[in-house]
């Protein structure tokens, strides 16, 4: 991995925490109307001040289907940013073209708060769509198809940051993965297996992971397939404010993180660590950790055409983010994305090192732009033939889409207004882009004109 110090101009490190309630109202859960990743008053207040356990739990894989046994911040002072940033990637937009794009928004469906939508491998005209409540619906057609295709609400608690969170499909797309928060408040990776008619079965659950949750807030919830083949799994730092307890520069914990496991058992763990993992031979580390210094990687992708990781992390207080790793960088293999050192570029917590952050290639501070980002795709569809391998983001508190060229990332363009509470995006046939509001529509990105 090739460290670069964190850039003062920009920074796309998608820390996007799934508030689904409204911003400045994280504690009401019965509204859904929370800002993702929004600190601002309460969740963390309203809690319990003493954290529970965190230890996270591997389930055995002879017993991976029942419940496992195992079992207000405030801001360091300043100090100087490190040095500036190279452009991470050769260029693939004209910027004056990006500068000059604007696109619509078509409505193609409506949902029950959707926050996933996604393609299973081998099926080019089906999109799956993840509700909060726990339903995973398709999409076909232009029709959510009746019934669902997985209905887990009755595991699955939805409020506040909380819900049915994730959702991805193995590479032969023959297994299902949800990321969701149980009844019980904690985090669960559970496996279902694929039928011929394209629906999930129920009894072939099996639980991958278990995350204890200290707090409501923070749960993270992505979960992608990487251009290896591997699943990929986002925690955010376990939530409160400020990451009270330093879990995100622990390796010791996998909150604050992004895994990398192989969903196919092995020995007494229902998933296989792979070997190349960076952290497999360090004393003390959790071997499934893939990156680090993460506040609330809410929403993050790989761009198909190239392999580069973006995360978009949700902000503290003041500033939203966006990391990029390379391909050439080991797409984020071993890297500390520098929470909570920093916040952007700013310093945050004085009294952990983050030497070695990786910097944020975008930011933006609180305000008209928004207050809880949440990451997209770098554009590979045909329909707006300008957005060409630009990297498209929207903002829980900001109304519309923005973009940025991987070659100038510093500066955002706007490329619509419309469209509000957009908490997660998708690809679908052909790379077309989709955009999910909480509030029930579920968009096509289209040319404007």
């Amino acid at each position: 991995m090739n460290w670069r110090p964190r850039s003062t101009t920009g920074a796309l490190a998608v820390v996007f925490t799934l508030a689904l309630s409204a911003c400045g109202a994280d504690g009401n859960d019965s509204t859904g109307t929370t800002a993702p990743g929004s600190t601002a008053p309460a969740i963390a207040t309203s809690t319990a001040t003493t954290a529970p356990a965190t230890t996270p739990t591997a389930v055995s894989a002879a017993t991976s289907s029942a419940t496992s046994s195992s079992g207000a911040s405030s801001t360091s002072p300043s100090s100087a940013a490190p040095s500036t940033a190279t452009a991470p990637t050769t260029p693939t937009t004209d910027p004056q073209s990006l500068a000059d794009q604007r696109v619509k928004l078509t409505q193609v469906a409506t949902a029950k708060e959707p926050v996933v939508l996604t393609m299973r491998p081998g099926d080019d005209t089906t999109m799956y769509v993840a509700e909060r409540d726990g339903h995973v619906r398709v999409l076909r057609d232009g029709a959510l198809v009746d019934p669902a295709v997985l209905d887990m609400s009755d595991r699955t608690v939805a409020g506040g940051e909380r819900g049915l969170l994730g959702l991805a499909f193995g590479a032969d797309g023959a297994h299902l993965y949800v990321d969701y928060t149980d009844t019980n408040g904690d985090s669960n990776v559970d496996e279902y297996t694929m039928r011929a008619d394209g629906s999930a079965d129920p009894a072939s659950r099996r639980r991958l992971l278990l995350q204890k949750q200290p707090y409501p807030n923070h749960n993270g919830g992505s979960l992608v397939r990487g251009p290896d083949g591997l699943l990929y799994i986002g925690f955010g730092d376990g939530g409160s404010a400020g990451d009270p307890e330093r879990r995100a520069d622990k390796l010791s914990t996998w909150l604050g993180k992004i895994l990398r496991i192989d969903p196919k058992p092995s020995g007494d763990r229902p998933y296989t660590v792979p070997p190349d993992n960076p952290f497999i031979a360090t004393p003390g580390a959790l071997p499934e950790i893939w990156s680090y210094g993460v506040r609330n990687p809410w929403r993050f992708s790989f761009d198909h055409a190239n392999g580069d990781l973006w995360i978009g992390d949700v902000g503290q207080n003041t500033i939203e983010e966006v990391d990029h790793a390379t391909t050439a960088e080991g797409r984020g293999r071993g890297a500390n994305f520098g929470w909570s050192a920093y916040e952007g570029t700013s310093r945050f917590n004085a009294d952990i090192d983050g030497t070695n952050a990786v910097g944020p290639v975008h930011e933006y501070h609180h305000g008209p732009l928004g207050c809880s980002i949440t990451g997209g795709f770098v554009y590979r569809g045909s329909r707006v033939a300008a957005l060409a391998g630009s990297y498209v983001f929207s903002d829980y508190c900001f109304h519309g889409l923005r973009a940025i060229d991987p070659a100038h990332p510093a500066d955002a363009v706007t490329l619509t207004t419309d469209g509000s509470t957009i908490v997660g995006f998708g690809e679908g046939p052909g790379g077309d882009l989709y955009a999910l509001s909480l509030s029930g529509p579920i968009y096509r990105v289209d040319a404007a004109g």
